[in-house]
C-alpha cells in the first residue's frame, strides 16, 4: 500500500528534501505551486508516514492503518472537536498517542527552551479550564509553552485534556514541552480516575489507556530555560546534586516507588524546614530553602518552577524569589474554590504569574486565537 499526498507549496520544497531521509518518502513532483510525495512504510506493514498540511506549516505524524486503509488523522478538524467537547475516536486517540512518542523519543531528559515562555501547572483533567489557560498568553507557537505533569486524574475530562496537549505537541513539537507528573503513571491512574475514564469513554476497550501510558513513559523530566531556569514538577532529590545526574535516569519506563526519579515528580518544599525529610506524602521529601539554595548554586541557576501543590491564589514564590509553585486548575476538582495560574517568563527573564478563574463552560474558546489580556497579576497565598 503507498500514499499520494498533494501539499501546498510555501517555501517547503527544500524542507522535504531535507526530512526526505528521516520520514522515508519520495518526492514524486514539485512546482511552485504544491510537492507531491509518495510514502514507503517506515516500521513494516502496519505503519505508513502521513502529512498534514497547514497554511503556513506542514507537519508528520505516523499513523496506526488496518490491512486495508490507513487512519488518516486530519488535526485541525480533530481540534475543532475537542473544542466543542467531542471525543476522539479509538482509533485516532490511539495514532496520536503513538505520534507523540514518536517525538518525545528524541527529547533528552532535560528539554532546553528559549524564552518567551509559559509554564503551566497542574491541569487535572479540567479541560475547559485549560482551554481558558490558552486565552492567558501569546498563541502556539508565538510563545512557547511548558506544562510541567498531571494533565490527567481527578477531572471528569481528562481523555480529552490528554488529547488536545498531544494535537498540539504534533503540530507545534519546540514550542509545547510536555513533562511528567507523578500522575502520569500506571499506579496512580488506576486509582485516581483516568483508567476508568479510558475504559468508560471507549467502550471497554484497552488499546487507548495503554497507548497513552506507553507515551507517558517518554515524557521528559525537566526543562531548562534559556539555561537558567529549572522546570521540574515536584522537587529535589536527595540523590540528585547535579543537573547531569538528572539526565542519566532512565525515564522510559513505570514511575518506580521510590528513588531520584520518584522523588523528583512527588517532592515539596518546606519553608519551614531545613534539608531532607521523608514526605508524609508517602513518596518523595520535602526539603527547604538550604536544599534549592545549594542546588541552584552547584548548577548555575537563578530560579526553580514547579507545580504539584494546590495554591489557593494560583501560584507561591519562596526562597527569596528563588522557587515557585504555579497551580493551573482553577477551582480544583470543583470544591476548593481557589484560583489558577501561569507563569510567563520574558526575554529579559523577567517572570510574572497571570491568574484565572474557573471557565464558562457555556462559552467557545479559540485556543489558538489571540491572547486576552485581562489577567491579573497578584499577590498569592499558599494551600498545603
Amino acid at each position: 500500500m503507498s500514499l499520494d499526498f498533494i501539499i501546498e507549496n510555501e517555501a517547503l520544497r527544500e524542507r522535504f528534501r531535507g526530512w526526505k531521509d528521516v520520514y522515508m518518502f519520495s518526492i514524486v513532483d514539485i512546482s511552485d505551486e504544491y510537492v507531491r510525495v509518495h510514502d514507503t512504510p517506515a516500521q513494516g506493514p502496519q505503519s505508513h508516514i502521513c502529512l498534514y498540511a497547514r497554511k503556513r506549516a506542514m507537519r508528520f505524524y505516523r499513523a496506526q492503518i488496518t490491512d486495508t486503509e490507513p487512519v488518516v488523522m486530519h488535526l485541525a478538524k480533530q481540534l475543532e472537536r475537542l473544542q466543542r467537547g467531542e471525543l476522539l475516536d479509538c482509533a485516532t486517540f490511539v495514532a496520536l498517542c503513538d505520534r507523540v512518542k514518536d517525538i518525545l523519543v528524541q527529547d533528552e531528559n532535560i528539554v532546553h527552551i528559549a524564552s518567551p515562555v509559559t509554564i503551566c501547572g497542574d491541569i487535572h483533567g479540567q479541560f475547559y479550564d485549560l482551554l481558558e489557560l490558552f486565552k492567558l498568553s501569546d498563541a502556539v507557537p508565538s510563545t512557547n509553552y511548558i506544562f510541567l505533569g498531571d494533565f490527567v486524574d481527578r477531572g471528569a475530562m481528562s481523555v480529552e485534556t490528554i488529547a488536545l496537549l498531544c494535537i498540539f505537541k504534533v503540530l507545534y513539537p519546540s514550542a509545547v514541552t510536555l513533562l511528567r507528573g507523578n500522575h502520569e503513571s500506571r499506579q496512580t491512574t488506576a486509582v485516581y480516575g483516568f483508567q476508568v475514564e479510558c475504559l468508560k469513554k471507549y467502550d471497554g476497550d484497552p488499546r487507548p489507556y495503554k497507548a497513552c501510558m506507553e507515551m507517558f513513559d517518554y515524557l521528559p523530566l525537566g526543562a531548562l530555560v534559556d539555561q537558567h531556569l529549572l522546570c521540574l514538577h515536584g522537587g529535589l532529590s536527595p540523590a540528585i546534586h547535579h543537573l547531569d545526574q538528572l539526565r542519566m535516569i532512565n525515564r522510559f519506563m513505570e514511575i518506580p516507588p521510590d528513588g531520584p526519579f520518584a522523588d523528583i515528580v512527588w517532592s515539596d518544599p518546606d519553608p519551614k524546614n531545613t534539608g531532607f525529610h521523608l514526605s508524609p506524602r508517602g513518596a518523595g521529601y520535602i526539603f527547604g530553602g538550604d536544599i534549592v539554595e545549594k542546588f541552584l548554586h552547584v548548577n548555575g541557576l537563578h530560579h526553580m518552577s514547579r507545580a504539584h501543590q494546590l495554591c489557593m491564589e494560583g501560584y507561591q514564590v519562596l526562597f527569596r524569589e528563588t522557587f515557585s509553585t504555579v497551580w493551573s486548575a482553577p477551582n480544583y476538582c470543583h470544591r476548593f474554590g481557589n484560583l489558577a495560574a501561569v507563569m510567563e517568563v520574558d526575554e529579559h527573564f523577567q517572570r510574572s504569574y497571570k491568574i484565572f478563574k474557573e471557565a464558562n463552560r457555556s462559552q467557545s474558546v479559540d485556543v489558538q486565537g489571540s491572547a486576552s489580556s485581562s489577567a491579573d497579576v497578584i499577590d498569592a497565598g499558599y494551600f498545603t
